[in-house]
C-alpha cells in the first residue's frame, strides 16, 4: 500500500469514529452500540500460537510467537473509550509486538460501558499481572487510548517495577476523564477524530458513582511515583496532547521517560494505515526490548 493510499483509508477511518464523537447524543449511541466479539483475527491465529482463557469472568487472550520464549509477558490493553471492542488495528500491533520482541502478549477483554465499569477493570487488571508474577514472569504493559490509561492506572495501582511492572508504554492515554485541560481548546478544531461532547457520556458511564478525577480512574491525579520506566508517544492533532504533556511535567526525575510529540499526528497513529506509524511502531518495540533485557 502506497502512502497515498494509506492516507486515504486513513481518513476515512477518522471520519467513521468522529460520528460517534461529534455529539452527546452521538456518544450515547455508541454506548448503546451491541458489542463485536473480541478474539484474534484467523491471521493470527495462523501465525502465532493463540489461547484463551476466563479470568474474573472476562476473556485473557495469550498471542505466543515462534521460537523458544522469553520470561516477559507484554500486557496489552486497547482503546476504545471504554465502550468500543477491540478490533483489527489493535491486534495487528499486538502481533507486530510479539513478532519483533519474542515476547508472549496477554491481551486482556475488560468490561466496557455501560454494563462494566472502571474500578472493574482496574481490578482485573491488577489481578492478571498479579497472575503472571506468581508465574515467575515480568510484565511490561501497554495500551492505546483508554487503554493507555487503564495501564498507568495498573502501574501505579501495584507500584510499578516493585510491582513486576518493568516498562509502560502508553499510546495517546486518556489520562483525565473530565478532560477539563484549558489547553484542550487549543486543540480540538485540529483533530479530525475526538470530541468532547460525545466522550464526555462515555467517561460518566465508566465513573459510574465515582468522581471523573478519581485517581483510580484518572491517572494523571494518582501517584507518578509508582510508576516504571515510561513511553509516551502523541500526535500534535489530538486532544489528549494537553494531558500528556502535563504527565510529562509532573513526572518526579525518578521516573525514567521517553516522550515523543509526532507532528501533524492524529489520535493513536502508530495503529493507523498513515507513513509515520511505522516509527511509532519501531519506538514501540525499541521501548520495550531495552526495558525488559537482562
Amino acid at each position: 500500500m502506497t502512502s497515498w493510499q494509506m492516507s486515504v483509508v486513513a481518513a476515512f477511518t477518522r471520519l467513521a469514529y468522529q460520528r460517534r464523537f461529534v455529539s452527546e447524543e452521538a456518544g450515547l449511541r455508541s454506548l448503546a452500540r451491541p458489542k463485536g466479539p473480541s478474539g484474534p483475527p484467523s491471521a493470527i491465529r495462523r501465525r502465532y500460537a493463540v489461547s484463551t482463557t476466563r479470568d474474573h469472568g472476562f476473556d485473557l487472550h495469550r498471542v505466543r510467537p515462534p521460537g523458544p520464549g522469553t520470561d516477559v509477558t507484554v500486557i496489552y490493553l486497547h482503546g476504545g473509550a471504554y465502550t468500543s471492542e477491540i478490533v483489527r488495528q489493535h491486534w495487528s500491533l499486538i502481533a507486530h509486538i510479539a513478532g519483533r520482541t519474542g515476547h508472549e502478549v496477554a491481551v486482556p477483554i475488560y468490561g466496557l460501558a455501560p454494563a462494566h465499569h472502571g474500578l472493574q477493570a482496574l481490578e482485573f487488571v491488577t489481578g492478571v499481572i498479579a497472575a503472571e508474577a506468581t508465574r515467575g514472569r515480568r510484565c511490561y504493559l501497554a495500551g492505546d487510548s483508554a487503554g493507555g490509561g487503564l495501564a498507568l492506572l495498573a502501574a501505579q495501582a501495584v507500584g510499578g517495577e516493585a510491582g513486576g511492572v518493568a516498562g509502560l508504554t502508553a499510546i495517546a492515554p486518556w489520562l483525565d476523564l473530565s478532560i477539563s485541560n484549558p489547553e484542550v481548546d487549543r486543540v480540538e478544531p485540529h483533530d479530525p477524530w475526538l470530541r468532547r461532547p460525545g466522550l464526555r457520556p462515555l467517561a460518566a458511564a465508566w465513573a459510574r458513582d465515582v468522581p471523573l478525577q478519581d485517581p483510580r480512574l484518572s491517572p494523571l491525579f494518582g501517584d507518578l511515583t509508582r510508576l516504571p520506566p515510561l513511553q509516551v508517544l502523541v500526535g500534535t492533532r489530538d486532544i489528549t496532547l494537553p494531558d500528556c504533556r502535563l504527565l510529562r511535567d509532573r513526572l518526579p526525575p525518578s521516573v525514567p521517560l521517553t516522550y515523543h510529540e509526532e507532528p501533524g499526528a492524529v489520535h493513536v497513529y502508530p495503529l493507523l494505515p498513515v507513513p509515520e506509524a511505522r516509527a511509532g511502531r519501531r519506538a514501540v518495540v525499541g521501548h520495550i526490548r531495552a526495558t525488559t533485557v537482562r
